[in-house]
């Protein structure tokens, strides 16, 4: 039996998601981010909307005035409908424990689509930037104008009602505007595609929600239209916007990395849904190459600034990294689809790294402020954002409560509200965990046999994830877990219902049997600090190590140097293996490189090989933190890649 409570509900594919009714997250790292955005960020973001005129654009549209009263950018329209995505998701777990105030949540939903559905035109155009007496044509600006990008998040917010709470006023809404783009951009229509790719995966969804094919066709059509030059070509290129080759025989993920990750999301809901192996596996080709090449340590995606793009193949500088959290989101997005169509544990792997190092770093403990950009090196000490103002998106170096770009703030909230979605699937054959997180699971099985689970863990802090059987079918079935990547070299081990303990290699352990109730089954993970050397052809980061820890990323930071250093006087021992240290910190042996033995007076900053370098460097130990809570002590400098005093480890090409 399938859930119609899901955030992706493919029609076919290796694995069957379970839904926000079947999985719940009861405790540990994501239960308190996720009690923090329902009580926190989503009220946050829907007063800063109102505060900085957003969803008043759409009360300005009715009103006649928009051409003059309009506020925020040409999307700014989209985080409205975001914001209703994640209310949509959070209000359906209602009622389950920690899940935040349902009804409160509804009626939210219900005032800002009640301001909302008198913008819509009788053909289903929604839109407050463009259209109106004063404002530019629609459809005037493909390349920049972000229309079918904001229709494909109220479409998405639309989806989340539906499977949340029925079809709604919402839902109805954004049928309606899908119902005007298939009319207008179909066969004999504009031959045209959106600037920002994100239609396409929420047309699929709509397909799938309601069982209308001519959503899947346009979704369909986008995807191959895309690669062939129907938009101007721009600054940056056509590979900005993914135009510039046809996704069939693209080989890698490019152009502006938010754009990329949700085109190859689309086109693997297309492909699930139409049979399209090919199209399939150009986007697998595409993923491994990104992942291989143009992926950060902390699994962020981006290193250019000036377009928010990928660069080229190993360059990724940290002090440059642009890693934005909406890529991050995108990511998390584009790996459990690849999951579900394939089954392969290796796209749990990137978003485990992902969620857990980029869109758990971007909002702070209260969850009213946020990263957009995610550095890995941060050379010199932050500015305490204005609480009452936005700030530049990329240009704030601390948190902030908002930003003339605000879509990952949004992002974050209908991620962190979907987030029991991404932890378990079934099969025919049983059930599997990807995500590790304390969580009660009730499903069922082919043929109808209900299954309880309890999974009891203190990841990532520990290693030890216990999954008591509570609720089992009188017939074999199989529960498997993964795996992660980063045991590799240190095994975990798998113990059994009786007790049996055996080794299990990266990938995915199972246990197949005749369970009982009170059946216990824990894998237990190494997780111990270690050194990670970077691929030599990182030119940015050679001669430098990192710390890892399970799945978390670590990095120095000033507030932990004595007085007068910053992170750039830090030298690491990589010869001497880091320990756990305190309060989830890691401590490393190194050197402190002191400001008095810096050349103070040279007249160039170069200088023959061979010359002795300063003396005087004071031996001491270096505290690590955990990257996704830096910052959250005051304004410092940070770095996750930490030069090295001896020959730093090094990972082999290809690797």
């Amino acid at each position: 039996m399938r859930s119609s409570f899901v955030p992706v509900a493919p029609s076919r594919g290796r694995l069957r998601p379970l839904g926000l009714d079947e999985v719940r997250i009861t405790g540990g790292f994501w239960a308190r981010r996720r009690h923090t955005n329902a009580t926190a960020t989503l009220d946050h973001c829907r007063d800063w909307m109102e505060r900085v005129g957003w969803t008043g654009n759409f009360r300005a549209a009715v009103e006649g005035r928009i051409h003059r009263d309009r506020r925020g950018r040409e999307f700014a329209d989209s985080d409205v409908y975001k914001l209703l995505e994640a209310m949509a998701w959070q209000a359906g777990q209602a009622g389950q424990a920690g899940q935040g105030p349902g009804g409160s949540l509804d009626a939210q939903i219900a005032a800002l689509t009640e301001a909302i559905a008198p913008a819509q035109e009788p053909d289903g155009y929604l839109n407050t930037a463009f259209g109106r007496p004063g404002q530019q044509p629609r459809y005037s600006d493909l390349e920049w104008g972000h229309e079918l990008y904001c229709y494909g998040h109220l479409i998405q917010a639309g989806v989340a009602q539906t499977r949340a709470r029925g079809e709604g006023e919402l839902a109805k809404i954004a049928r309606r505007a899908a119902d005007h783009v298939c009319a207008t951009f179909g066969p004999g229509g504009i031959e045209g595609v959106c600037g920002h790719p994100e239609i396409e995966t929420a047309l699929v969804e709509l397909a799938r929600a309601t069982g209308e094919q001519r959503y899947l066709d346009q979704a369909a059509l986008f995807v191959d239209r895309r690669g062939h030059g129907t938009l101007a070509d721009p600054e940056f290129g056509r590979v900005y916007y993914q135009d510039d080759l046809p996704v069939r025989q693209a080989t890698a993920l490019r152009g502006h990395a938010v754009r990329a990750l949700y085109l190859a999301a689309g086109a693997v809901d297309v492909a699930v849904e139409t049979g399209d192996d090919a199209l399939l596996d150009a986007v697998v080709r595409q993923w491994e190459t990104g992942v291989a090449r143009r992926t950060y340590l902390t699994g962020g995606m981006g290193s250019h600034h000036r377009d928010e793009s990928f660069g080229d193949d190993f360059v990724l500088p940290p002090d440059r990294a642009y890693s934005e959290t909406c890529a991050a989101v995108a990511s998390v997005m584009l790996s459990w689809r690849l999951l579900l169509a394939t089954g392969e544990p290796r796209y749990a792997d990137l978003a485990e790294r992902t969620l857990f190092n980029v869109v758990a770093t971007s909002p702070s403990e209260d969850g009213r402020a946020f990263f957009y950009a995610n550095t890995l090196h941060r050379r010199r000490r932050g500015t305490v954002p204005a609480p009452d103002a936005d700030s530049p998106r990329a240009e704030s170096s601390l948190r902030a409560p908002w930003f003339a770009v605000s879509c990952c703030p949004t992002n974050v909230a209908r991620t962190l509200a979907l987030l029991p979605g991404y932890l378990a699937t079934a099969d025919d054959d049983g059930i599997q965990l990807h995500q590790y997180a304390d969580a009660e699971i009730v499903t069922s099985l082919a043929g109808g046999h209900g299954v309880a689970l309890r999974v009891r863990t203190d990841y990532p802090a520990g290693g030890s994830v216990s999954v008591r059987i509570d609720r089992t079918p009188d017939r074999p079935w199989t529960l498997s877990l993964r795996v992660p990547a980063w045991t590799e070299g240190s095994p975990a081990r798998l113990v059994g219902p009786d007790g049996a303990r055996r080794a299990v290699a990266p990938g995915t352990a199972t246990v197949t049997r005749l369970f009982r109730p009170g059946d216990e089954v824990r894998l237990e993970l190494p997780v111990v600090p270690r050194w990670i050397g970077p691929d030599r052809r990182i030119d940015a980061v050679r001669g430098t190590a990192a710390v890892q820890r399970g799945p978390l990323v670590y990095c120095a930071e000033s507030v932990d140097l004595p007085d007068g250093h910053e992170v750039d006087a830090v030298r690491v021992d990589a010869s001497a293996e880091p320990q756990d240290g305190p309060d989830g910190t890691v401590l490393a042996s190194g050197e402190l490189v002191s400001p008095r033995d810096e050349p103070r007076d040279a007249t160039w900053p170069y200088q023959p090989l061979g010359r002795a370098p300063a003396s005087g460097a004071e031996r001491t130990g270096i505290v690590l933190v955990p990257y996704h809570s830096w910052a959250r002590r005051g304004p410092s400098t940070m770095r996750v890649w930490l030069p090295t005093t001896t020959e730093p480890p090094t990972a082999p090409p290809g690797r």
